[in-house]
C-alpha cells in the first residue's frame, strides 16, 4: 500500500494534522494500515500555529507516490492557498492518489487547487460563508465525503474524519481497532450553548 501523506506548512494548526496522524499511525500499527509521511515544501522542521514544530520527512520534489493526502488547516491556509508550488503539488498528488482529504480551512487549499469543483464539502464553522462565497457546495456536517474527496469541520473534527475514512475504505473492524487503541470514545456533552448560536452549522445545532 502506498503511504498516507500529510501536508505540512508554516502556521499549520497542530491538531488538524496531529489528530488524524495519531489515528492513521494507530491504523498502521494495529490494523495493517499504510505507512504515514509528512510532506512540506522542503524537508525538515515546520513551525506550527501554536508553537510546536513538526518534521517533514519529504519535500515536494522527493515525496513518494501516495495513496491519500490530508491537507490540514489553520489561519495560514489562507496564505498557502495562494502558493503556486503548494497548489501544483496538491494537483500532482490528486492525479495519482486514490483519495484527497482536508481538515478545517484546508478545504480552501483543495478549492484553490480546483479539487472541490462540483463537490460537496465542509470546513470550520467560521469559514462556511467564505467557502460558499467561493462557489463550493458547503454541507454543514462534521465530515463529508464526495467520491474520492473527504473534508471535515474544524480542528478536532479531523479525528472523526479519519476514523470514518478507515471504516469506509478498510471496513468497520479496522476502524474499531483504531478507535479502541486510541481510546477515542467521546462522552462529554456540550458545556454550554455557544454551539446553538446564530450562524453555527447544522450538525452543532442538533447536539
Amino acid at each position: 500500500m502506498k503511504p498516507f501523506g500529510f501536508l505540512a506548512y508554516p502556521g499549520v494548526e497542530e491538531l488538524d494534522l496531529v489528530g488524524p496522524w495519531e489515528m492513521a499511525t494507530m491504523w498502521r500499527d494495529y490494523a495493517d494500515g499504510p505507512d504515514c509521511v509528512v510532506v512540506a515544501a522542503q524537508p525538515g522542521a515546520v513551525p506550527c500555529a501554536k508553537g510546536l514544530s513538526l518534521v517533514a520527512q519529504h519535500g515536494f520534489d522527493d515525496a513518494p507516490a501516495l495513496s491519500a493526502l490530508l491537507i490540514p488547516g489553520g489561519f495560514a491556509a489562507f496564505d498557502v492557498m495562494k502558493d503556486a508550488a503548494t497548489l501544483d503539488y496538491v494537483r500532482r498528488v490528486s492525479e495519482q492518489a486514490d483519495h484527497m482529504l482536508s481538515v478545517c480551512s484546508g478545504a480552501f487549499i483543495l478549492a484553490a487547487a480546483g479539487l472541490l469543483e462540483g463537490k460537496r464539502a465542509t470546513t470550520h464553522w467560521k469559514a462556511i460563508v467564505p467557502l460558499r462565497e467561493a462557489g463550493i457546495d458547503v454541507v454543514e456536517e462534521r465530515f463529508v465525503r464526495d467520491g474520492s474527496v473527504w473534508t471535515s469541520a474544524g480542528v478536532s473534527a479531523g479525528i472523526d474524519l479519519i476514523l470514518h475514512f478507515i471504516a469506509e475504505t478498510q471496513g468497520a473492524e479496522a476502524a474499531d481497532i483504531v478507535q479502541h487503541n486510541a481510546e477515542y470514545y467521546p462522552v462529554t456533552p456540550p458545556y454550554g450553548d455557544l454551539h446553538k448560536g446564530e450562524g453555527k452549522p447544522a450538525y452543532m445545532q442538533r447536539l
